[in-house]
């Protein structure tokens, strides 16, 4: 059944397009499966084995910890995403984990060495995952911009305006999220406290910008934020 199923998760990938059949059941061999509920930690940084995950399924935080404790949503993980060692680099100096945020999360996983051999024996694989880590890096680069250069106010529109982009249901104007964030959640990813977030979310709430619960955020018009 696992064996099915993982064939399947990795053969809809983009990323793995350019395998052959038997090269994808080849690569189910060395994939793990594996299921996780909300809240449950999916991998620390400090593992003695890294992997590098694939998302089929639900969302997922990476939460980055400085050498005091506090911690930074560094990304959100959405369903096709690829997380853990990208690089293909162990930094020690990096200390991270990954927590999953839906209900229902589903995930296939390779260890590193394996994927190594993968792609040193697959060119084509090599060069598509080559530009999709390449993307996926700028986009946090271009997010980290965000928050060094844009105010509290700035950046938690911004990140609104991007989530609305990427996973909202749009009718005209107005955009509905399926929330799966809390308040605190949305105050480490745009690095602000989350009494001013929740100060900010309430501002909008009164001017009419949106309407948040904790199943939904209601955006009438986009074009106003």
């Amino acid at each position: 059944m696992y064996d099915e199923l993982k064939y399947w998760y990795i053969r809809d990938h983009k990323l793995f397009r350019t395998l052959s059949m038997s090269q994808i059941k080849q690569l189910c061999i060395i994939t793990g499966f594996k299921k996780a509920t909300k809240g449950e930690i999916i991998y620390f940084s400090s593992s003695d084995l890294p992997r590098i995950f694939l998302l089929k399924k639900g969302h997922i935080k990476i939460v980055t910890v400085d050498e005091e404790g506090n911690e930074t949503i560094k990304d959100i993980i959405q369903k096709g995403d690829l997380f853990g060692e990208l690089t293909l680099e162990t930094d020690n100096q990096v200390n991270e984990y990954a927590k999953a945020l839906s209900d229902d999360v589903t995930i296939c996983s390779f260890l590193m060495s394996d994927f190594e051999d993968l792609l040193l024996r697959n060119p084509s694989l090599a060069l598509s995952y080559t530009k999709f880590v390449g993307l996926k890096l700028k986009r946090i680069r271009n997010s980290y911009s965000n928050l060094i250069f844009k105010d509290a106010r700035t950046r938690l529109h911004q990140f609104l305006k991007d989530w609305a982009e990427s996973e909202g249901i749009k009718t005209e104007n107005k955009v509905v999220i399926e929330n799966y964030l809390t308040q605190n959640d949305i105050a480490q990813i745009i690095c602000t406290s989350r009494q001013t977030t929740t100060h900010l979310l309430n501002e909008m709430e009164e001017n009419e910008l949106l309407q948040y619960n904790r199943k939904e955020i209601s955006i009438p018009d986009i074009r106003k934020l």
